[in-house]
């Protein structure tokens, strides 16, 4: 981990806080605070080839309740011995000084005294967390300065005056501003992805005042705050308070309240309070304000290298823009760097921004005796460098220069149009809210979250859209708008950010969001200039860019109250900040890219061939039928077999006709999930055909869009709206919106109001309903149902019923798989049965259960059977007899070849109550009889010589 850029120690969130720890970021003790005397109680020395390595425990200025604090610090020093210049390597927030070892090693090796040490309230070090306080832990650092300056191997500029320079990343990076800012002595600074104001950055404010940018990222808010940042500031609390548990035996003060930590009380309160409002107070902006090296930055003057991440929404680049203008305008010497990584992911170029700050220190701080750089001379870095986007089949950013900061950008604008409905809904209590990116963990998630159909949540967004680019666009620093908006409140928060749309899709290349909180008046138009998050970008010939503006983001603590806004850009458009640079010969121009790539390329033709020649062969063996053109669903000879032997579909044929409800049925393990999957092209049979409409089915078929399919349940987006997800689903079908009749499936969910609130809030049922009308949405020609009524309760089921009756008569089809047979019997018109991977029998659901030559005889209990059973058997025309001796309810079924009135006259004559006749048998008596069956003549125990026809087997199971 890089001592330059420790922030990449930030762990992402687990969840959303609405308490923002900003507070904890942000608040702090005043009052005044005396060093201690610069003295260190040593432990015993270790030596290495690269020189000696010494714990200290240094004391340092006491709590406000007059609490003693030490440091837990390590000094190394470079072997041969005598007197060098030395470095203050300061870690980032939840870290302490083990996480700059490897780096204090680097710099002892090229000649450096280096000090680390835990700050105040972290790890070893005792104290409390005071967040960046002057008067705390920038005080300790100037007492670990007076303690370089009674060290022998340290270098003099003067008595009491070290050669020294100081680096640090995020927390430590502040930390070396605001140290160089109140100490003199200090030589060199190295400042990398931290703040200039705190306020700015956790209450961030993209809206202008309009002033002109003098550089590629300039940015001068209003006065008005922004909205809360508070998943960022959560993160803070969290692992501020996981590195107290960590932390030395001792070395902290007792907690009084567990909740706290090791925060100091005031920053404790303040942050408590600040979670409850999300607004903060005059008194939480000031002592943000003082804590930030904005607040100091006139006093300093040693020459200050700023790296800062455009993979970074917890401190942007227009943080360290504010800070080098201030500096180049008093004449500190400054350069400024932007690569691509950040709090939100590494960067492509991290070894090339490591060694320039290795650069920075050697210029101003030699270690071979020579005169250190003086002011007016040139700087040893470029002014400005910049990392240009990823280009394709790369994974290392190029890196580009220019000799001057300020005025190196030059302007031009892209006009946009409303891309749909111009006006947005804040939604009350600010949820769902929009998902742009997770703090800290955005680089893992970018591939697995489908970004804008999170990002653009139905009614709580507007889009605007440039034309198609005619060439290739680029933009280095901070784009600007024109946004007029009308509003129902008297103050509007919103969220812009910009997306690349190639070929219909949208993608998100930075992932930044900028934040702006408009004062208006209601009903009355406000316009606003609006400066986007300065980073670079590259749009390619052929896309187009899109501004997105959102009514909430899961990142923010935005306001809770609904209201409704309309939005309109001005005729300008986009104006887009360039900057000509030249290229900078770094890691980015490594061969071995080139060479990948070209392999790389080889193998994906490769791969493209013989898919290509795959599916030829495929549409060659299986072409058009043009004879089951009229036909919904023809399967032929399915035969799937698993790796581990199991053949879970042998042999299977069946076919569904237009308007036929058909009913898949078998015991678990029959084969008829594994079926559904290969009729969905889900995965690929061994052998056998499935077609639709004379269309053969494999992965990804066109003729797929006319089937409508929940297999083994639903799954959605918890967090929006059951319509939402209905509305999201049918755009990633890229149909026409009109075609997806959202009312016809409506009505199958039969969810009422409840279509409105999230998917998290619904019970299993509503699921499984939801689940039942994204199937049906377009009203395909094949509806696939796999156990549709898991979760319903016995009226759902009932109202299903003639939904997919009233389905089936306009001439589609339904299949169903199901366990529950008595439903079945009610809603299929056919019936397929599989047993052990083969179909056992199919047929319609009359001619199953319903038959002239069965008679089923239902008698009082008590009757004599075994009578009845050698009556029947003598009886001329009375082939078989099946008695069901139920104590309750008795039931002989009866086959024969005489009138169904002799059959019932000879049942009478044997003297048994008789409580009813019928010629129809339960789907179920059925189903059990031809599993039996199929059982026995599968373990040989059939006498059948051959295949037997329908009405044979028919006969034999309505005989059990």
């Amino acid at each position: 981990m890089s001592a330059w850029a420790p922030g990449r120690r930030m762990r992402a969130p687990g969840r959303r806080m609405r308490a923002a720890a900003l507070v904890l970021l942000v608040t702090a003790l005043g009052g005044t605070h005396t060093a201690a005397p610069a003295r260190a109680d040593t432990g015993a020395p270790t030596t290495s080839a690269e020189g000696a390595e010494q714990s200290l425990t240094v004391p340092v200025g006491a709590e406000p309740d007059g609490a003693t604090v030490t440091l837990d610090a390590t000094l190394f020093t470079p072997a041969p011995g005598g007197q060098h210049p030395a470095v203050l390597l300061a870690h980032g927030f939840g870290g302490s000084k083990a996480d700059l070892t490897d780096q204090a090693h680097e710099l002892q090796g090229r000649g450096y005294v280096v000090l680390t040490w835990s700050a105040r309230g972290f790890a070893g070090s005792g104290g409390r967390i005071h967040l960046d306080d002057p008067a705390y832990e920038v005080a300790d650092a100037r007492a670990l300065v007076d303690l370089l300056a009674t060290r022998p191997e340290v270098r003099l500029d003067a008595p009491g005056d070290p050669r020294v320079g100081v680096a640090g990343g995020s927390y430590g990076g502040a930390l070396a501003l605001m140290l160089g800012a109140t100490d003199r002595r200090v030589d060199a600074v190295a400042a990398s992805i931290t703040w200039n104001d705190l306020a700015q950055a956790f209450f961030p404010q993209q809206v202008t005042t309009g002033a002109a940018p003098s550089t590629p990222a300039a940015l001068t808010p209003i006065a008005t705050p922004g909205p809360f940042k508070q998943l960022w500031a959560s993160t803070f609390f969290q692992s501020a308070n996981a590195g107290a548990a960590r932390a030395t035996t001792g070395a902290a003060p007792a907690a009084t309240n567990p909740v706290c930590g090791r925060f100091d009380p005031t920053v404790c309160r303040l942050f408590l309070a600040v979670s409850e409002s999300g607004t903060p107070s005059p008194e939480l902006l000031d002592l943000l304000r003082a804590h930030s090296p904005a607040a100091v930055i006139g006093g300093l003057k040693a020459p200050t290298y700023l790296v800062q991440g455009m993979a970074d929404s917890l401190f942007g680049i227009a943080q360290a823009d504010a800070t080098a203008r201030s500096l180049a305008a008093q004449g500190t010497p400054v350069a400024v760097r932007w690569m691509d990584g950040g709090h939100d992911g590494p960067s492509t170029t991290a070894a090339s921004d490591e060694e320039s700050v290795r650069t920075w220190l050697a210029h101003y701080l030699p270690t071979d005796g020579a005169a250190p750089g003086a002011a007016g001379m040139p700087l040893p870095l470029p002014a400005f460098v910049y990392a240009a986007p990823v280009p394709r089949r790369q994974r290392v950013a190029p890196l580009l220069q220019t000799g001057a900061y300020a005025g190196s950008a030059t302007t031009s604008s892209v006009p946009l149009q409303p891309a749909g409905p111009t006006s947005l809904l804040a939604p009350p209590g600010g949820e769902p809210a929009a998902i742009t990116g997770i703090p800290g963990g955005a680089g893992l998630l970018a591939t697995t979250l489908p970004t804008y159909s999170l990002a653009a949540l139905p009614g709580q967004s507007v889009a605007f859209d440039s034309a198609v680019l005619a060439q290739q666009t680029r933009i280095v620093g901070a784009p600007r708008v024109r946004l007029t908006i009308t509003s129902t409140a008297p103050s509007s928060t919103l969220y812009l950010s910009l997306w690349q749309v190639t070929a219909g899709v949208a993608t998100f290349p930075r992932r930044l969001v900028a934040p702006v909180t408009v004062p208006t008046t209601p009903g009355q138009p406000t316009t606003v200039d609006v400066d986007l998050p300065a980073a670079t970008w590259t749009f390619e010939a052929g896309s187009a860019l899109r501004l997105l503006v959102t009514a909430t983001d899961s990142a923010y603590a935005g306001p809770r109250a609904a209201r409704a806004d309309r939005l309109a850009v001005d005729a300008t458009g986009l104006v887009i900040p360039t900057v000509a640079g030249t290229t900078l010969s770094a890691e980015s121009d490594a061969d071995a890219e080139s060479i990948g790539v070209a392999i790389a390329i080889g193998v994906v033709l490769l791969v493209l061939l013989a898919s290509w020649w795959w599916r030829r062969r495929r549409r060659r063996e299986h072409p058009y039928r043009p004879d089951l053109a009229d036909v919904p669903l023809v399967i032929s000879h399915l035969v799937k077999t698993y790796r581990d032997g199991h053949r879970a579909v042998d042999d299977v044929s069946w076919r569904a006709e237009r308007g036929q409800v058909v009913g898949l049925l078998g015991p678990n393990g029959a084969g008829k999930t594994t079926t559904l999957r290969m009729v969905m092209g889900l995965i690929r049979p061994d052998s056998g055909t499935v077609h639709v409409l004379g269309r053969p089915i494999d992965a990804g078929a066109p003729v797929l869009a006319r089937v409508g399919a929940l297999i083994e349940g639903p799954g959605f987006l918890p967090h929006l709206t059951g319509l939402q997800n209905l509305h999201a689903y049918w755009a990633a079908t890229g149909r026409p919106p009109p075609d997806a009749a959202y009312a016809d499936v409506l009505e199958v969910a039969a969810l009422g109001g409840a279509v409105d609130r999230p998917v998290r809030s619904y019970s299993h049922g509503m699921k499984q309903r939801l689940g039942i009308a994204q199937a049906m949405l377009g009203m395909p020609d094949v509806l696939v149902l796999d156990e549709p009524t898991n979760g319903l309760d016995p009226p759902q089921i009932a109202a299903m019923r003639p939904i997919l009756h009233r389905y089936a008569s306009t001439g589609r089809t339904v299949v169903v798989s199901s366990h529950l047979l008595a439903e079945v019997e009610l809603t299929c018109s056919h019936v397929i049965v599989m047993h052990a991977g083969r179909v056992v029998t199919s047929g319609t659901v009359a001619e199953l259960v319903d038959s002239a030559d069965t008679t089923v005889v239902l008698l009082g209990p008590g009757s004599d059977i075994p009578l009845l059973r050698r009556r029947l058997a003598a009886a001329p025309g009375i082939t078989e007899v099946d008695v069901e001796e139920d104590p309750v309810e008795p039931k002989v079924v009866i086959t024969a070849d005489i009138p169904r009135a002799d059959v019932v006259r000879a049942v009478a004559e044997t003297g048994v109550d008789i409580v009813g006749v019928t010629s129809r048998k339960h789907l179920e008596d059925v189903f059990l009889g031809v599993i039996a069956d199929a059982q026995g003549a599968s373990a040989g125990a059939s006498d059948d010589a051959g295949p037997r026809s329908l009405t044979d087997r028919l006969r034999q199971v309505r005989a059990r």
